[in-house]
């Protein structure tokens, strides 16, 4: 990738701002590495924007055909053929919308030319979108090989801009709001490099664990591969390890599952979260450092009001930066639970004796 698109790519809440700023201006093709979450930005805005309807339009599965179908209409006795469009572009509305036009770079030709019409003059057939309507698009990167392509006067009707992966500090984040295996979300704390991007490895075998269009893997860690590892492992009181491990090496790839499943052996030293709640000042405490990170990731995810106090007594047992761990993520203002937990007296004690200078306020 050109070194300043590189250092210029954003993130993906820097790239749903600047669709919900301007996306009823100027339609944006939203280009970055598979499975990093793109398609989610319709999500996002439609939580930003509670009075656009979300429309998605999935552009791998259509011909020219399903854009537009004729039909038959008569004026003043005179016939004509008009167009119905497909109800996925939404154009069909008359309230605002937020189309997605996905996978954008993968569709057949016919189907690009006939999008840059409402890509940029927000009309379609005899329909003309909501003023306030909002339209994004979203493909791969080409140099991935995965066939997404667009000819330069696609090009120059839109505005394209490059999305990063997230690092590994920023996807355990999202991981802990949104239910990821605790386990998993200490391994990818341990191994940056999950997180790294094919143009930055000279040679495949750099980095094993990673797509690379230079080297056939018939499975790789990104981000939705991780978040699908993460629901076999939190059903794997079912599984065997041959089993577990089968299910991740289809998921994750032969060395991420490994690699993964030795890191799975330090779940046996976690104590048990009844063991907290119930005996916090006697409940085990591990030795490893990995253990520590992942009972503090656990903690995060599954916090409640009814347990705060019990946690608060438990965690000054834990090394220092351990409870900065949980106080920095309890600190984030996208975390889940913050409220609940800034609101606890204990908790609001413990930081002002640790100098953590956020506001949590008593009970």
């Amino acid at each position: 990738m050109n070194s300043a698109i590189q250092m210029y790519s954003l993130g993906l809440d820097q790239i749903a701002n600047a669709i919900r700023v301007g996306g009823h201006q100027r339609t944006m093709l939203v280009q970055g590495h598979m499975g990093t979450g793109k398609s989610s930005l319709l999500n996002t805005l439609s939580r930003e924007l509670p009075n656009h309807t979300p429309c998605y339009f999935d552009c791998t599965t259509k011909d020219l055909g399903d854009i537009t179908i004729p039909k038959m209409s008569n004026l003043d006795g005179a016939d004509y053929v008009a167009y119905a469009t497909n109800e996925e572009l939404g154009a069909h509305h008359k309230t605002p919308i937020i189309l997605m036009i996905d996978e954008y770079g993968k569709a057949n030709p016919a189907v690009k030319n006939a999008l840059l019409r409402v890509m940029l003059e927000r009309k379609i057939g005899g329909y003309e979108l909501h003023p306030d309507s909002i339209i994004f698009a979203t493909t791969n990167l080409g140099a991935e090989g995965v066939g997404d392509l667009l000819p330069p006067h696609a090009r120059n009707r839109i505005t394209v801009i490059t999305a990063r992966k997230p690092d590994n500090m920023e996807w355990i984040e999202w991981g802990i709001n949104n239910g990821v295996d605790h386990t998993l979300l200490g391994w990818c704390k341990d191994n940056p490099h999950l997180f790294h991007s094919f143009e930055d490895v000279n040679d495949p075998d750099d980095n094993p664990y990673i797509y690379h269009p230079k080297q056939q893997r018939t499975a790789f860690v990104t981000p939705r591969s991780l978040e699908a590892a993460s629901d076999w492992l939190k059903s794997r009181e079912h599984f065997d390890d041959q089993t577990l491990t089968s299910l991740l090496m289809g998921t994750i790839g032969e060395r991420g599952a490994m690699d993964l499943m030795a890191f799975v052996k330090l779940a046996d030293q976690l104590p048990s979260l009844q063991s907290i709640k119930d005996e916090p000042k006697t409940a085990k405490v591990p030795d490893s450092a990995a253990a520590v990170c992942m009972v503090v990731y656990r903690t995060l995810s599954t916090m409640s009001a009814d347990w705060v106090d019990a946690w608060m007594e438990y965690m000054p047992r834990l090394d220092k930066e351990a409870q900065g761990m949980f106080a920095n993520g309890v600190a984030n203002e996208k975390y889940a639970h913050r409220k609940t937990v800034m609101t606890n007296k204990k908790f609001t004690m413990w930081a002002m004796e640790n100098n953590y200078m956020f506001a949590a306020d008593k009970k």
